[in-house]
């Protein structure tokens, strides 16, 4: 009997779900619940009907890409699973990611919830990085046997070479920095700077995901916000409540004048290409002194750039940890020699916090002195990286080695947990 395949990505900020063969998730939410201040109860996120979440609690079920909370995740995928999918699981076989090195306990735990509280018929467990070079390897631009995946998520950073669709573990390098740890350090910038946001995690969120960039030039950046102030300055206004329940971005053009400077842009070279716009900022800037009243708002300078470049200097937020350049080299240089170049050349950036404009050019400006000068160093984005995973999962659950591939029930009740997961090594 054919049978549904679901197929989960389940991170620690969205999870994506869908059913294999399709192109695109059926669902897309945030792995969480939470309280909104006019709630006395915690509510599921819903695509559908979306909410006032100003200060609204939040409680995860993953904590640094670890499960610590299973019965919140049990919780929130049945909710996912009769509400948004409309599946049924004793009827199904579901393929799902899992960070690499999970604890073995983390790991019975959720082969626990998978076979004990689902009931689902049968279960694979896939690693991202796999996935995302099966994606990429079945693009016609892409058909490296071998790639190097850069996965920057919501809880932490790695950087995989896989071959053949198998992760290299012994050569996987992390940096503990993601998502979270950039909105958490922007909440922070802002609330000393202007108007306390430390409750705020999605409204944080959004003013990252419009406004933050990567720097090419970070000392001569920081110059000319000194400078000329006025560059970088862009305002978010705050949700009121009344005419609008979601922030935004006040002058989106303004947003986008970073766009103007060149990787070999001088100082001086900077400074004609603002100075184009300088007589209209400065009566922008007379307009906003006479609307601000109410200081509903906020204004952003080289926070834009400082927050994604922790990326690159983890070190700057205390952080004892080598940088993304860094990350890769090591990874690449605990390879068989005659593999670290067409790793170099096969680099794949995947998850939610690659999308920062500009990433690819910067890591590939600081990779370029760390790697042997004959070897190519060629970076690859996902056109969809927050889907990127997904959409490789989606690909393996409609492939004919699927079903040799899973484990049933059957097998799990029979040998356990442990033999079951050698299987997935």
């Amino acid at each position: 009997m054919h049978q549904n395949v679901v197929v989960l990505d389940n991170g620690g900020g969205l999870i994506k779900a869908g059913l294999g063969g399709e192109r695109d998730p059926s669902a897309i939410i945030p792995n969480c619940v939470y309280r909104p201040l006019a709630s006395k109860k915690w509510v599921h996120p819903s695509p559908n009907e979306p909410m006032d979440l100003t200060s609204a609690a939040v409680r995860r079920p993953i904590d640094r890409g670890y499960l610590i909370n299973p019965d919140l995740q049990r919780e929130i995928w049945a909710n996912l699973f009769s509400s948004l999918l409309r599946v049924n699981p004793a009827q199904s076989s579901l393929l799902l990611t899992e960070p690499l090195f999970t604890l073995p306990s983390i790991q019975r735990a959720t082969d626990e919830l998978v076979f004990e509280d689902f009931n689902f018929s049968s279960f694979y467990v896939a690693h991202s990085p796999s996935l995302a070079h099966l994606y990429e390897a079945s693009q016609r631009t892409f058909k490296a046997q071998c790639s190097l995946v850069v996965d920057c998520g919501f809880s932490f950073t790695h950087a995989v070479p896989v071959f053949q669709n198998f992760p290299i573990n012994y050569a996987a390098k992390r940096i503990d920095l993601g998502g979270k740890a950039l909105t958490n350090y922007l909440k922070e910038l802002v609330s000393y700077r202007s108007v306390n946001v430390m409750d705020e995690t999605f409204l944080i969120d959004d003013v990252k995901e419009k406004l933050c960039f990567v720097s090419l030039d970070v000392a001569r950046d920081l110059q000319i916000a000194k400078k000329q102030g006025n560059a970088f300055r862009c305002t978010y206004v705050l949700p009121d409540g009344v005419t609008h329940t979601k922030g935004f971005v006040k002058n989106p053009e303004e947003a986008q004048r970073y766009l103007a400077l060149g990787d070999g842009d001088t100082l001086e070279e900077v400074q004609q290409k603002m100075d184009v716009d300088q007589m209209e900022v400065t009566n922008k800037l007379e307009d906003r002194k006479k609307i601000d009243l109410t200081k509903n708002e906020f204004d952003l300078t080289n926070e834009r750039f400082l927050v994604p470049e922790m990326i690159f200097h983890p070190a700057d937020l205390g952080m004892n940890q080598a940088g993304l350049a860094e990350c890769i080299v090591r990874a690449v240089s605990s390879c068989h020699p005659h593999l670290q170049p067409v790793l170099y050349e096969n680099i794949i950036l995947t998850g939610g916090s690659t999308l920062f404009p500009r990433l690819s050019d910067r890591l590939e400006k600081e990779l370029r002195p760390l790697v042997p000068d004959d070897y190519q160093v060629n970076i690859t984005p996902q056109q969809d990286p927050i889907l990127g995973v997904w959409r490789g999962g989606s690909l393996l659950a409609s492939s004919p080695d699927f079903e040799a591939m899973r484990v049933t029930k059957a097998e799990y009740e029979e040998l356990g947990s442990a033999r079951c997961r050698r299987r997935f090594c």
